[in-house]
């Protein structure tokens, strides 16, 4: 297993410059550039650009001045120069600075994070810790009245977008045409620092619901479904049929013999996790009002946020890239028949 280990590692190095040479010259070749959003800011902000009739060219802005704007912005260079850079940067990890932000990507990231971390993390525990015994009993008593409401209720949900969800929920749970019991917009109200110990935990609670109910609609229904038809496979296999007519209690049938092999689909998300710390979505964190990651790369990718689009993209590449080998090593830990050796 070591040796596996070993080789995935050594696999990252050509993956990370594969896609972030990509990436690299995918976003430059853009067009508007930072020295191009600034030059129109310079042509219609009607201030001096220190040129003369003779030197403005047709952009109405002199060369001098479109000069010192791209050694300003690091264009100056050939972009196979500014790679090279941006890689030697990156040994320190350092990502730059952000050109609207004025301040290093690091910090813009870690700004947003506090959103992404604590709506991924708990979405993901509360999905694991609700879906696999909703899967289970419902593979237990499937055909059963339970079992058809359950499924018809999670397919209700899971054909409602995650936004549209937060829409219905914000009209008829936090405004004044139906009920108000739920506020909106940040992860907490403005009094939080003079709330009590229980007050900041309902204050917080109240803040999260919505926002959460919207993120885990998708995710619930899937996994719910798959923990289900995991578990329906495996009690239809010979050996825990072997174990039903050795007379063996149902409950350990299912929950010794066949839940550990019924895990094993399940378990390719457990690596994911860490993807969580930097989910987001756009659309629920707008109607939320939200400042997370989500927002974050749509606003970079609109705005042209260099460094800041290529230090997303290398963050999120190195941690899918761990979770997909902790999710490896998770299936040999549930089960050892498993050898990437």
């Amino acid at each position: 297993m070591l040796n596996y280990i070993v080789r995935r590692l050594l696999i990252l190095i050509p993956t990370l410059l594969g896609v972030t040479l990509l990436t690299f010259v995918i976003i430059n070749l853009a067009p508007g550039s930072p020295v191009e959003q600034k030059i129109q800011q310079l042509r219609f902000g009607g201030g001096d650009t220190g040129s003369s009739s003779g030197s403005n060219n047709d952009s109405g802005v002199s060369e001098e001045v479109i000069e010192a704007l791209k050694k300003q912005y690091g264009f100056d260079k050939p972009l196979h120069v500014r790679y090279w850079i941006w890689l030697k940067n990156l040994t320190k990890l350092d990502f730059g600075e952000s050109f609207t932000y004025e301040e290093p990507v690091t910090d813009v990231v870690m700004s947003k994070l506090p959103v992404s971390i604590q709506f991924g993390l708990i979405s993901f525990l509360l999905s694991y810790l609700i879906c696999i015994p909703l899967g289970v009993l419902k593979a237990i008593k499937h055909g059963s009245k339970f079992d058809v409401a359950t499924s018809f209720t999670l397919s209700a949900l899971y054909s409602i977008p995650g936004f549209m969800l937060g829409i219905l929920l914000l009209v008829y749970f936090a405004g004044d045409t139906f009920v108000d019991w739920f506020p909106i917009g940040d992860l907490y109200s403005d009094e939080y620092d003079d709330l009590g110990f229980w007050g900041k935990v309902w204050d917080r609670v109240t803040h999260f619901i919505l926002p959460l109910v919207s993120y885990m609609v998708g995710q619930f229904t899937v996994l719910t479904l798959l923990m289900k038809n995991s578990m329906l496979e495996v009690i239809s296999q010979d050996y825990v049929r072997t174990a039903q007519a050795k007379g063996l209690e149902q409950k350990t049938v299912y929950m010794k013999h066949a839940l550990r092999n019924a895990l094993i689909p399940i378990v390719t998300g457990f690596g994911h996790f860490l993807s969580l710390f930097f989910a987001g979505s756009l659309f629920i964190e707008t109607i939320f009002n939200l400042d997370g990651i989500g927002l974050l790369g749509y606003q970079s990718v609109l705005e042209r946020y260099y460094n800041v689009i290529m230090g997303l993209f290398f963050i999120q590449t190195i941690i899918m890239f761990i979770g997909n080998l902790i999710s490896d090593i998770l299936y040999v830990v549930v089960d050892p028949r498993i050898d990437f050796s």
